[in-house]
């Protein structure tokens, strides 16, 4: 069964992540960005990844340990999407079989 509640926080989860998007791209379309802030700009999806995998630094748990580990040797040789996809699907497997 549906919970309806977990539905509508995915949906406004994907509104704002799409609407900062757009807004980004409005504000800065006309515009004539430094390497400086191109720079910026593009290592801010790696420091979003950074945020959200930095609680498994603290974990207890190991398959979240195990999980962190491929993430950061996927990290090392993939680019973005490829590593988020490997480390969720590790981590995901690595719970439901460790524990």
């Amino acid at each position: 069964m549906l919970d309806w509640t977990t539905v509508l926080v995915i949906v406004l989860m994907a509104a704002s992540t799409y609407a900062t998007r757009v807004v980004g791209f409005v504000v800065l379309r006309d515009r004539t960005l430094s390497p400086r802030m191109q720079a910026i700009m593009q290592n801010v999806p790696g420091c979003v990844l950074i945020s959200v995998i930095a609680p498994a630094f603290v974990s207890s748990r190991p398959a979240d340990l195990l999980g962190l580990a491929v993430t950061l040797a996927a990290a090392m040789r993939l680019s973005l999407l490829p590593t988020v996809v490997i480390g969720v699907v590790a981590t995901g497997l690595l719970r439901h079989f460790v524990g």
